[in-house]
């Protein structure tokens, strides 16, 4: 069995990766959304929402889970199984950061491999931390989340 993992913080999930999710998901078995614990980030949605919140956008797709976890990700690997990260990539300054990462992973396990997806040019623009922003400041979010999540997203954002 191929099992692919996409991990991130996801604080919220995007339409951006819901498009990475949907097409790593053609690609392999089982596609584990991985949603972590980084602790040099602040995240506004607690790790038990933000999984609440991408089950949501993946409900239907039948070899997708959501699991969250600490520590290093080849470790999570290891227990899952799994041989493939999925990375998505908006620009050419998120290559050189992942493609680092991609790197100390492959010296911690040579049988683990990083499949960079580029995103689709709708989403280019797109990030979690801009959809914050927008839904902080009253601006409009649809079409930049997955419908099922707006409500939610918009009920945080505003009330704090």
């Amino acid at each position: 069995m191929r099992i692919f993992v996409y991990p991130g913080s996801f604080d919220p999930i995007t339409n951006g990766h819901l498009d990475i999710i949907k097409r790593a998901s053609e690609l392999c078995d089982k596609l584990i959304v991985a949603v972590l614990v980084n602790n040099s980030k602040k995240p506004v949605f607690s790790l038990e929402e933000r999984v609440e919140l991408i089950e949501c956008a993946v409900e239907g797709i039948d070899n997708v889970e959501v699991e969250s976890f600490t520590g290093l990700l080849i470790d999570f690997m290891k227990k899952k199984n799994a041989t493939v990260i999925v990375k998505g990539l908006r620009a050419v300054s998120d290559f050189e950061y992942e493609l680092q990462m991609a790197l100390l992973n492959k010296k911690l396990d040579h049988n683990v491999e990083t499949l960079f997806m580029m995103t689709n040019i709708n989403y280019s623009f797109l990030s979690s931390s801009s959809v914050r922003e927008l839904a902080k400041h009253n601006g409009n979010i649809d079409g930049l989340v997955p419908d099922c999540i707006i409500d939610k997203v918009l009920k945080r954002l505003r009330s704090n």
